[in-house]
Formats: C-alpha cells, structure tokens, sequence
C-alpha cells in the first residue's frame, strides 16, 4: 500500500495532514501509469445484490507481466472496498488477472483484514459472501434497479432524522416546516429497545403538537434498512442480538402501530439527504454528504431516482496514506467516516492545539471548537479548511463512480462559520486539482436550518398519503 500511497501528490495539502494522500490522486496516477506502459488489461468488479440486482465497473490495470504489476493488488482491493459500500452485494465477481481475483478472495476470506466487510454484506444481504474469479468479457451485465421516493408534500407530516448524538425532527404542512427540534441523546450506548421508542415517540408527539393532525410519518435514520426494517446501524450498537432480532428489526412497525397505521416510512440517513437536494434544487443527480457523527450519503439519478444501492460512503475508502486514522468499528484505515465528520474533528483538534474536555458528549465538543471558531481562534479554522481540503479531494473521488452534477453538504459539522471554511476550500481543490470536473460540477451548502434539520423536513416528503 505504500507503493501506492506515493502516487498520490496533492497539490493543496490539508493544513493539519501532511501525509494526506488522495485516493482520486492515487487511482489517477495508476491509470495514467498503465496506460503510458502499453500493458493495460480491462479489469471488471460486478456486484450482485438482492433480487439479483447487478452493478458492474469497469476500469483497468497492468498486465501480469508488467514491471509495475504489484501496484494491482492495492489498487483492486480499494476499489473493491469502494464499491462494495457505494453499490453493496453478497457476491462480488472480478473479472481480469487471477491474481487480483485471489488477492480479493484473501482479503475477504475469514481472517482476512476485510472480514468486517464479508460479514457486514453476508448480513445485509442475508447471503454468504463469495469472491468469484473470470475472464473480463465473462462479467453478466449489469441489471440495476431505482425506487421513486419522496417529494411528497401535501398534508399534515412529521419528518424526523436520527443521528448517533442527537435527533431532529420537523412537523410540516403542505410543503413548509412549521416546527423542528433537536434534542441531544446516545442511541449507541443503550441496551434497552425501549429506549429507542420512547425517543423517538417523544419527538413525533412534540411535533405533532404544533399540526392539527398527523397523516404520515417519514424517517432518516443511521444505517441499512429494508423495507422499513433495520438490518444493521451503528445507533443499535448497544442492543444485545437477541433484543434487536426481536424489538429493533419491528422497531419502525410498533411506532407505526402506536400512530394509528399511518403511512410510516424510514430509509437510510444518506438517501434523505440526496433528497434534500434534490428538493432544494429543483434539479437531479445529486450526491448528500452529511458530516455528523458519521458521513451519511445518498444518490440521486440523473433521472430523479433514488437507487438500491447501499451509498454507506462512512466505509468508502478515501486516504490511502498508510498512517491514516483507523476506523473504529470497521477496523479499515482512511475511510471516510474519520474524514467527513465530527470524528474528523475530534481527531484534527489536538493536532491544531485544541484540547477538549474528555467529560463533554459528542455534541457539546463539537460546539466547543465552533465557538471558537466563531471568536476568531485560528487553530479552529485550520480544522474546518483540513476537512474542506478532504471534501474536495473526497468528492473528486466520488465523482469517479457517480454521475453528479450537484454534490449538497450538510450536517452539523457545517453549521456556522465552519461550513463556508468548508465549502470554500474544497471549491479551491476542485479548481485547481479537477477544472475540467469544476467546471460542470457545483457543490452547494444550505441555509444554517437546511444544514441542521433539512433531512428531518425531506424525510417528511417519503409516505405516500393515499
């Protein structure tokens, strides 16, 4: 990986990374390298989900015999990673090199340093997870699938949008936001289901009390969901299997029950945020990154769809610098959920020379380095131009497996001073690293409430009121 690594060279270092190393740069740097050798070979990664859906990427590498052939290794195992949490998939089909194919069957294999991934995928998809090996023209093509959700906006709705240290909701009326609310709390520490009720209960009785009734219900939430029923998510973390089994995974349903059988939906965070923008900007093809507690992202199509793949950007490999921050749960290293959240800036705070209090929550320490940002201190504005510096870099990367003509960020890191630090140093990686890209790509930062509450009042929009 250290090979690797040093392909890239960032033109705009992050004030606090020195080491930073693009993956944008490094996937750029490989094509260019393999193409200028002549031995370039087509490699195909398909992915096959649930009802047979199929995404297929097609990309290249070296030839075996090339000088510069180990380079694939790496190259394949984090594109692969990238995929996997953009698209999801239980059985993953490279199609190019038997060497690459057996070096990703290794890695997923059991001890493997990406079983984490296996073992996610095979739960999601409830499916053992496969490496398969081919020729590259013996990939199946692809066959994928987009749901219409959203944009609904007559009537009297609750939206609300949980998060890992706090939860949003909005009580909206024909389309306008007449209440919303945030409240603190700490989803991944409780070990009682109840406790996820009556949080969330509580905050559709106090939106409801500013709505002269309720007639549906939507929900942005932190993890994988199907059919309104979690799979997987970091804010159940504290639940013991069995309970999250048999309460969790009908979580949503008892809610909807104690509601009166509303219409009540509830989807991944990120694809409420892809909505977001797309309700905000009249337009599509829009990628959400909401830097909270987490990175959430989402997609919308060109063509005004949301997709069923998984868009888990917190996992999506970003830095491949080889001392980059490992992810605590996933154990993988420069993903972007140390990169695109407050994680980030919990991390980045020493290095500026910002001590935060240990006994402060999440929420309350992010706080703290936002106001001082706003009192002027310039170690803080060094924290939001690093992150400004990943986002550019990081949307770069995206824009490398989306088709995007919007990317909208959001989140509670973005909120105040912070998010125009943000914005404006990321628009000067693009400018200056990507103009070609710059120039048909437009990144947007909402109002101060779109940034805090916009994916409570987009998750109101989800039902279908019939």
């Amino acid at each position: 990986m250290k090979e690797f690594a040093q392909l890239a060279k960032p033109q705009i270092l992050p004030p606090l990374h020195a080491g930073f190393a693009p993956a944008v740069l490094a996937h750029h740097a490989f094509w260019g390298l393999a193409h200028k050798s002549g031995c370039a070979v087509p490699l195909v990664i398909g992915l096959e989900r649930g009802e047979q859906s199929i995404s297929v990427y097609r990309t290249e590498c070296f030839d075996t015999g090339a000088a510069a052939a180990a380079l694939n290794l790496p190259f394949a195992e984090r594109v692969v990673k990238m995929l996997l949490w953009q698209k999801g998939g239980w059985r993953v089909i490279v199609g190019g090199p038997r060497c690459v194919g057996e070096h990703i069957r290794k890695v997923y294999a059991r001890g493997g340093p990406r079983i984490f991934d296996a073992d996610f995928m095979a739960g999601i998809y409830e499916h053992p997870f496969t490496v398969e090996m081919t020729d590259a023209d013996k990939v199946p093509p692809p066959n994928e699938g987009t749901v219409r959700l959203g944009g609904h906006l007559e009537g009297c709705r609750i939206g609300f949008d949980l998060g890992a240290s706090d939860r949003k909701v909005a009580a909206v009326k024909d389309g306008e936001a007449v209440y919303t609310e945030e409240v603190v709390w700490d989803p991944r520490n409780a070990t009682d289901p109840s406790y996820h009720f009556n949080e969330i209960d509580a905050a559709l009785k106090s939106a409801a009390r500013h709505l002269p009734r309720v007639d549906a219900v939507g929900g942005s939430a932190a993890g994988v969901y199907i059919y309104n029923r979690p799979r997987v998510g970091s804010l159940y973390r504290g639940i013991p299997q069995p309970l999250f089994d048999t309460r969790i995974r009908n979580l949503f349903f008892d809610l909807k029950h104690a509601w009166g059988g509303i219409p009540f939906d509830v989807v991944n965070d990120g694809e409420v945020t892809a909505l977001a923008g797309a309700l905000s900007l009249n337009d599509h093809a829009v990628l959400g990154m909401a830097l909270g507690s987490s990175e959430a992202g989402g997609y919308v199509t060109p063509s005004g769809e949301l997709t069923t793949w998984l868009n888990e950007l917190a996992f999506c490999p970003v830095d491949y610098d080889p001392n980059a921050p490992t992810d605590e749960w996933s154990g993988d290293q420069g993903v972007g959920a140390n990169y695109f959240s407050q994680q980030a800036v919990f991390r980045l705070a020493p290095r500026a020379g910002i001590t935060l209090d240990a006994k402060l929550g999440p929420a309350e320490k992010l706080k703290s380095v936002q106001e001082l940002l706003q009192q002027g201190d310039e170690r803080a504005r060094r924290i939001f131009e690093t992150i400004g510096c990943y986002v550019g870099y990081g949307v770069a990367h995206y824009a490398d497996f989306y088709e995007l003509r919007h990317v909208l960020i959001l989140g509670r890191v973005t909120s105040g001073e912070g998010g125009n630090i943000i914005l404006g140093r990321a628009q000067d990686v693009l400018q200056k690293e990507f103009p070609e890209l710059a120039a048909k790509l437009a990144l947007h930062l909402p109002d101060e409430s779109s940034r805090r509450v916009g994916q409570a009042v987009a998750a109101a929009s989800l039902p279908i009121i019939k």
